[in-house]
């Protein structure tokens, strides 16, 4: 028969997993309640744990090569990425949004593809030197006020690291998936893993890795250079037990056509590198639909 220390362990263990739940519960009133945005059947942020290894290019790219892999997809850009907005220079949009009826605003079109920028609401060259709460009121505005129409996919540039940006995001809206952009080089690469792992604690699936500028191939001899480093991204997606969606060359067509606001998904689309983009659609796709089984 028990005696009386284990009858005082069975009460602590029993306050103990109380406390916990109440713990949780009270959690859980804190956070924001996730609801949908109106007329998007998935999101897919696409994310990086430092800025420069081509995250916004990627995203831009990504959601073209989703159009190109499925005509019949109906698919938008938002770029969160509320300091430095890359999207209207890489999609060659400018101009402030129209409003509907409902004081909505109307994403801006390119390609066949609606956007949305902090890039479309102020000045080029305008810098926005705002704190926390003024940026995330801005998020809101970006998630909650503005028509889409149907989309079967929303691409989101997100902006680089894991801060405010990123929890309001992951917390305010069902998230299908997220992409991890680095390049092979060690330093990106810790900062890459910081990422995702910050993804699986908001239990955001994380559908893989692309690693960008993964090699350069010399436009007159061919001869092929590392010169970020080989197969890093590769290697930490094993370590993640995660997929690696794909690699993205360092090549000049990708540089020139995104400077120019004419992606190379959609202006050189017989490319080997718009072909690697579209391959990268098509892995985020079937992970998507392993994620959705």
């Amino acid at each position: 028969m028990p005696g009386p220390a284990c009858f005082y362990i069975l009460r602590m263990s029993s306050g103990e997993r109380a406390l916990q739940e109440r713990q949780k519960a009270h959690m859980a009133r804190g956070l924001p309640k996730q609801k949908p945005i109106a007329g998007v059947k998935e999101v897919i942020v696409v994310a990086s744990g430092k800025g420069g290894v081509g995250k916004s290019t990627t995203a831009v790219n990504l959601a073209l090569g989703l159009m190109a892999n499925d005509q019949s997809k109906r698919v938008g850009l938002l770029d969160a990425d509320v300091y430095g907005p890359s999207v209207p220079k890489l999609m060659n949009l400018k101009g402030n949004p129209e409003l509907t009826d409902n004081n909505l605003m109307r994403p801006l079109m390119n390609f066949g593809m609606p956007c949305m920028s902090m890039g479309f609401l102020v000045e080029d060259t305008a810098p926005i030197v705002w704190r926390g709460l003024m940026v995330m009121s801005a998020i809101e505005k970006l998630l909650r006020q503005v028509d889409w129409g149907l989309l079967d996919y929303l691409v989101v540039d997100m902006p680089p690291g894991t801060g405010d940006v990123q929890l309001s995001i992951t917390q305010n809206i069902p998230i299908a998936g997220a992409v991890i952009v680095s390049t092979p080089q060690d330093i990106a690469l810790l900062d890459a893993r910081r990422g995702a792992e910050m993804f699986r604690k908001v239990n955001v699936p994380v559908l893989g890795l692309v690693q960008n500028m993964s090699v350069f191939q010399c436009p007159q001899c061919n001869h092929q250079t590392h010169i970020f480093g080989s197969d890093g991204a590769r290697e930490l997606a094993r370590t993640l037990e995660v997929e690696l969606l794909g690699d993205i060359p360092l090549h000049l067509n990708i540089r020139e056509t995104s400077d120019k606001g004419q992606p190379v998904v959609v202006s050189s689309p017989d490319s080997p590198e718009a072909e690697a983009y579209r391959r990268i659609a098509s892995a985020v796709v079937c992970r998507l639909t392993e994620e959705s089984r």
